[in-house]
């Protein structure tokens, strides 16, 4: 009987931790702003929230990781491991791309995972990394579907791939362009990305000293597409891979419900033998709902990888959402939130998302308004209304109005 393949998905706070759970994450992977790749993402977690994030996922049966993935220096080793000792009773495993976490993290007793960042690609350095104590392997982002096959049935370690979200023009990520840009180092989790922006080309001309310059067409020339495998997913749950993984802790709740959801449907078909084409696409539908470039298949169909780079603007989300107001009371028996209208107005018909710290998001279309015992067309800015919500939600929870901008890719 095959392992059931384990969705592993990001939380850059509380409000998406809790929306990543309720979606069906198998696992959550989440930092504390001192030593992960994502470390200037402003909802990160902190020592005293890691207790409450372990709590939710072990009610929920799902395992956490915490991202302890950045290089690490002389003077930062004492911190390193003072932060492992003490999240050590909250984690079940480490993401590390640093020797120096992996041999703290052997000493101190837990489970460690070797980041994508150490550029894993064959079997023998798996091997050798699984001889050094890793229990897992992130495959290097530049391995094919035949080689992540091939390193999972040699290697006898569990194998995780990425399967969502932005990708680095980097080889497995390790790009210095921030940091001789601008001083910010990608590697220390304070990337400036670089990579998104425009640029220009100056021609220097020999002779008569007539140089030209001209903006690049696509302006994208160094931004990857984002990965997008639920067209192949099928092809990669036979690899063997044991963890599924979306990139996006720096993203918000609305897409970590949206695309962990979207795997958790398509991972589950794939299992039960319904997984189809047009299943496929209509959760590729449901994806591009939320924040992305335009998708690709990264390498895993050969290196190098065809039309790897963006050519349009970045956010292709084919829905958006505006802040409606925030939410002043619910009533459970009646199933009814009292919502005060702080900005976007409310229609009857719209498609609301209510999201908070305990209530992750709640997703649902609005039906009528009430304001005392008058039904309402229109909730206006600095009124107050009830209408039923589906599932509990609290005070103070924000309320947002979802609208479609542009069809789907």
């Amino acid at each position: 009987m095959r392992r059931k393949i384990e969705i592993l998905a990001p939380a850059g706070d509380m409000i998406c931790l809790q929306a990543a759970l309720d979606a069906g994450a198998d696992a959550v992977y989440l930092g504390l702003g001192g030593f992960d790749m994502r470390r200037i993402v402003a909802g990160n977690f902190t020592a005293a929230s890691l207790a409450d994030a372990a709590a939710r996922c072990r009610a929920r049966g799902a395992k956490l990781y915490l991202a302890l993935n950045t290089i690490v220096f002389e003077d930062e080793l004492a911190a390193v491991r003072e932060q492992l000792a003490a999240a050590k009773p909250h984690v079940d495993a480490v993401i590390a791309a640093d020797w120096a976490v992996c041999g703290a993290c052997r000493e101190l007793g837990i489970p460690f995972h070797v980041s994508t960042q150490m550029s894993c690609s064959n079997s023998q350095a798996a091997a050798f990394l699984k001889a050094q104590g890793a229990s897992r392997i992130v495959l290097a982002r530049e391995c094919t579907l035949d080689e992540v096959a091939r390193i999972a049935a040699a290697a006898d370690v569990e194998i995780e791939v990425f399967v969502h979200g932005a990708t680095c023009v980097a080889e497995s990520g390790r790009c210095l362009l921030s940091h001789e840009a601008y001083g910010h180092s990608a590697s220390r989790g304070d990337c400036r990305q670089p990579c998104r922006r425009r640029y220009r080309v100056h021609e220097v001309r020999e002779g008569d000293g007539s140089d030209a310059e001209f903006e690049v067409e696509s302006h994208a020339v160094f931004s990857a597409r984002d990965l997008c495998s639920l067209p192949f997913l099928d092809r990669l749950a036979a690899t063997g891979a044991a963890s599924f993984k979306i990139e996006g802790r720096a993203r918000n709740a609305d897409y970590v419900r949206t695309v962990v959801g979207a795997y958790r449907e398509g991972v589950d078909a794939v299992a039960d033998g319904r997984f189809t084409p047009e299943l496929a696409e209509a959760l590729v539908a449901r994806v591009s709902r939320v924040y992305h470039r335009e998708f690709g298949a990264g390498l895993y169909h050969g290196r190098p990888g065809a039309e790897q780079f963006a050519t349009l603007e970045e956010n292709q989300a084919t829905h958006i959402k505006r802040h409606a107001g925030i939410v002043l009371h619910y009533y459970p028996k009646a199933k009814v939130a009292q919502v005060l209208v702080q900005d976007s107005p409310i229609r009857t018909g719209d498609e609301l998302s209510i999201q908070g710290p305990t209530t992750g998001v709640v997703a649902f279309e609005a039906g009528p308004l009430r304001r005392e015992e008058v039904v309402v067309a229109v909730a206006e800015r600095g009124n107050w209304v009830t209408l039923a919500c589906p599932s509990p939600v609290r005070v103070n929870d924000k309320v947002f109005r979802v609208e479609r901008v542009r069809a789907s890719q």
